[in-house]
């Protein structure tokens, strides 16, 4: 008889259980205690952090976990099967990378944001334009590994269209990403860097010094889209249409970005 009992008892309890994990998944689907994984550019992540908060507001049941790296690193996380709902690159060749492996929804990529390219120094430094990087003065210019890092690639295009990338050779220290180069220059490390508008304007003792032509490089593009594996497309969707509203265009211009949308 006891056996019997016991038999029942955890089959009850099996039971139970299965329908709180049916009820967890069932909440999950209709939007109710959703975490989105959102991989962005380091750039971008001053904003949408900010934006982040006012989604919540709107959408309480809705939690927004950012992994904020360079385009590249996000890119092979990506292509190596990370769990991520929406990448919002800083370039259009690691989206095209990821698009090619059929990891992104295609109809839901989209050109969110445009950027400049500017050269920054300390507050105390005297240089006002690219053509002084070459003189003695000047021992250190960070940029962003040029082929992990859309900002470093962008900074390679300016100063190779300037006649300067093959005489600073020496001086180039480069970076994990766009905001391994701020701090550089913030804490003296380096004398100059080249980082887009929206660095700088978060940046601490430092100054632009010069903003490159639009010329000089490609255009600065962050497009963004929705990755087919994710398990919740409606809620990804949500938030990047969120991203591509008026409301948020607010944000991303005070942060120094172009809204495209």
């Amino acid at each position: 008889m006891k056996k019997i009992v016991l038999t029942v008892v955890l089959a009850m309890l099996f039971i139970i259980a299965a329908g709180c994990g049916n009820t967890h998944k069932a909440q999950d689907q209709t939007g109710g205690n959703v975490n989105l994984t959102i991989a962005a550019a380091a750039s971008l992540q001053d904003a949408l952090k900010e934006l982040a908060d006012v989604y919540s507001k709107t959408h309480p049941d809705v939690t927004i976990d950012y992994n904020f790296a360079s385009s590249g690193t996000l890119q092979k996380q990506i292509e190596e099967g990370a769990p991520v709902d929406l990448f919002l690159s800083a370039g259009q060749k690691q989206m095209d990378a990821v698009a090619e492996k059929n990891l992104i929804d295609p109809t839901t990529r989209k050109d969110l944001l445009g950027n400049e390219m500017v050269l920054i120094v300390p507050q105390n430094s005297k240089l006002t334009q690219f053509d002084e990087l070459t003189g003695a003065g000047i021992t250190k210019i960070s940029i962003g590994t040029p082929e992990t890092v859309p900002a470093g690639k962008y900074a390679k295009e300016t100063l190779a269209s300037l006649n300067l990338w093959d005489r600073l050779q020496p001086k180039l220290v480069l970076a994990k990403d766009v905001r391994q180069v701020l701090t550089y220059v913030e804490t003296g490390n380096v004398d100059a860097g080249l980082v887009y508008k929206s660095d700088a304007m978060v940046g601490k003792n430092i100054k632009i010094a010069a903003i490159a032509s639009a010329d000089t490089h490609q255009p600065i593009v962050y497009p963004m889209a929705v990755i087919k594996s994710t398990k919740y497309p409606e809620q990804a969707k949500a938030f990047a249409d969120f991203l591509a509203s008026k409301e948020a265009a607010v944000s991303f211009k005070k942060y120094g970005f172009n809204p495209l949308l």
